[in-house]
């Protein structure tokens, strides 16, 4: 069972870009940013003003009326992306249920229900909480609710490592299948952390932008950068193991050929200078991935157009490639166009990479119009770029120290 390949044999989306992979991809492809101002709740106290939030969603598309009433966004998002993830698979009846897993990420889970149950309680009382709260605001939900809707009976968990949740669900997963404990996992990420806590607390430690212009907030490696713009939505992924996939005749997107997971073990939201967790990460995809020196190289970054992250990021990335071949790699942030999705930002993240595998189209980080100097690598500013590709990775780098680090390649 050891080294089983894994492959990727449908995806899914709801985002900030469009609420499907084809709408999504189309979006980043042209330049166009789902950035707007927050319609959630009133920002008139508030520094933040702008978010990146899912638009036109009726959960009433992906389920039961008593279902939606019982759950909280980010699993509503969660199951409709798996649902368009699983039916483009086809995967379903024909994979033994108990070699059926379930492995999906979330940074926070339920925040938009802690906020409007806290606000009963305060306001009237313990009677009036819903006796749905705990299970609508606990993180392993979106797994959970995954798990019984396609009658997955292997392992069903979630990744609850920050804003490297979603890509650690979907290294955990390729640890899963390529072990032989599951033949086929739905994985991935969803966060939905736009409430007035979640502002809030990201506000005033200082981490959001507080640009009241939606084309100069998300500003990733550009020296104006000041902080990160919310974001919200899910991404799920269906990874199969590669022999069984080719039996069916299942359509595959790319091959997941790499994963590096490590932590900074440092602080609990700065990333360590020296970028020593993010050069770990990158060089364990690599060397997992087999990467050979002249390959062409895409890293889709975190890129999140915080200060410290972006010039860490940098550094990692040259400390594990050296310094000629990260200058020569392709590096692009989706968040420039997207915000930052939190937990389903890794796994949105995924399929950008491998899009720009199958596609041989580098999407751009845009807005990228002054430069920092020290963030002086190809972050293909502005357009997109036309790029055959060898090797992908897709970067998410966590509060906590969490590194996690994708590779991916054509089949």
């Amino acid at each position: 069972m050891e080294g089983r390949r894994v492959v990727v044999t449908g995806m899914g989306t709801i985002s900030p870009v469009g609420n499907n992979v084809g709408d999504a991809w189309s979006s980043l492809v042209n330049g166009r940013s789902g950035i707007g101002h927050i319609t959630y709740f009133n920002t008139d106290e508030y520094k933040a003003k702008l978010d990146a939030e899912v638009k036109d969603f009726n959960p009433r598309d992906w389920m039961e009326k008593a279902e939606v009433l019982r759950t909280d966004r980010n699993v509503q998002y969660a199951i409709a992306a798996a649902q368009q993830a699983v039916t483009e698979s086809g995967i379903e009846g024909t994979v033994d249920p108990e070699r059926f897993a379930v492995y999906f990420g979330s940074g926070i889970g339920g925040i938009g229900t802690f906020t409007t149950e806290m606000r009963k309680l305060i306001d009237r009382g313990p009677g009036r909480v819903s006796p749905y709260f705990v299970p609508m605001m606990i993180a392993n939900m979106a797994a959970g609710m995954i798990a019984i809707r396609f009658g997955c009976k292997g392992a069903a968990l979630p990744a609850v490592t920050a804003c490297a949740s979603g890509s650690n669900a979907i290294g955990e997963a390729l640890r899963v299948i390529r072990h032989g404990y599951a033949d086929a996992v739905i994985t991935g990420g969803t966060e939905a952390a736009i409430a007035e806590p979640g502002v809030a607390g990201f506000q005033n430690m200082q981490a959001l932008s507080v640009s009241t212009d939606p084309d100069a907030a998300s500003l990733p490696f550009d020296r104006r950068r000041a902080g990160f713009v919310i974001g919200e939505g899910a991404a799920a992924l269906v990874l199969e193991e590669y022999e069984r996939a080719k039996r069916r005749g299942a359509h595959i997107y790319g091959e997941v050929v790499g994963y590096g997971s490590t932590c900074d073990a440092y602080h609990m939201t700065a990333p360590s200078p020296d970028a020593d967790g993010g050069m770990r990460a990158i060089s364990e995809a690599l060397c997992e991935a087999g990467w050979k020196e002249g390959e062409r190289v895409y890293i889709n970054a975190h890129g999140t157009g915080t200060p410290l992250n972006d010039k860490g990021e940098t550094i990692a990335i040259k400390k594990a490639m050296g310094e000629e071949n990260a200058r020569k790699a392709m590096i692009s942030s989706s968040k420039s166009m997207t915000g930052h999705m939190l937990g389903a930002a890794g796994a949105f993240e995924a399929i950008v990479s491998l899009k720009t595998l199958e596609t041989g189209i580098v999407t751009p980080t845009i807005n990228l119009l002054e430069p920092d100097p020290e963030c002086d690598l190809d972050y293909v500013p502005l357009e997109a770029r036309y790029a055959e590709i060898d090797l992908a990775l897709s970067s998410s780098l966590g509060f906590g120290g969490h590194n996690a680090v994708l590779a991916f390649r054509r089949v």
